[in-house]
């Protein structure tokens, strides 16, 4: 089925529809979540407070603008509100590198540090700046999508982005350099 005839099935009261709907949405949602909120648990309570949201609201989408836009904007304000309403919090959590018979084990280990550093430094984002750059790099938005999704002027959102991209460059001026953290 056509997402968009999925859609208005969902909107019809075909509870399969609705199912299948949800189901094709929450890798996404929990990404956009986990990426905002970087903590796995209130990552999935977030998820799972926003697919609840879309299941009681889903006649309240209009296809004015995307589905996936209409989305990503409940996921954000419901990540933007967690985020508020407690303070961040730094996961404390081990990862474990699971060495493969690969020649290229010490490529792999810095792209595992690399990856934690850039993460890192989007976290220290201001959470206006970290869901633009989000819903742009991490969920491959273009810039009017981000601005429908967080209801933002579309010359906010670039700006959003630019300082945001300079933060970052700030952030991880050793890569930049050729040297490591």
């Amino acid at each position: 089925m056509v997402e968009q005839q999925l859609i208005r099935a969902a909107q019809s009261g075909d509870r399969d529809a609705l199912i299948t709907l949800l189901r094709n949405i929450e890798t996404h949602v929990y990404r956009t979540a986990y990426y905002i909120l970087n903590n796995e648990q209130d990552a999935m309570d977030a998820s799972q407070e926003a697919l609840i949201r879309i299941y009681t609201k889903i006649n309240s989408y209009e296809e004015k603008a995307q589905f996936k836009t209409w989305v990503q904007r409940i996921v954000t304000n419901i990540c933007i509100d967690k985020f508020r309403r407690t303070k961040p919090s730094v996961s404390i959590e081990e990862h474990e590198l699971v060495f493969k018979g690969d020649d290229n084990v010490e490529r792999e280990v810095l792209s595992t540090y690399v990856a934690k550093d850039i993460q890192e430094a989007i976290e220290k984002l201001p959470e206006h700046h970290r869901a633009v750059v989000v819903l742009r790099y991490l969920q491959d938005f273009s810039y009017n999508e981000i601005a429908d999704s967080l209801n933002l002027p579309l010359n906010t959102v670039k700006s959003y982005l630019f300082r945001a991209r300079q933060q970052l460059q700030s952030l991880l001026q050793d890569y930049q350099k050729g040297g490591v953290r």
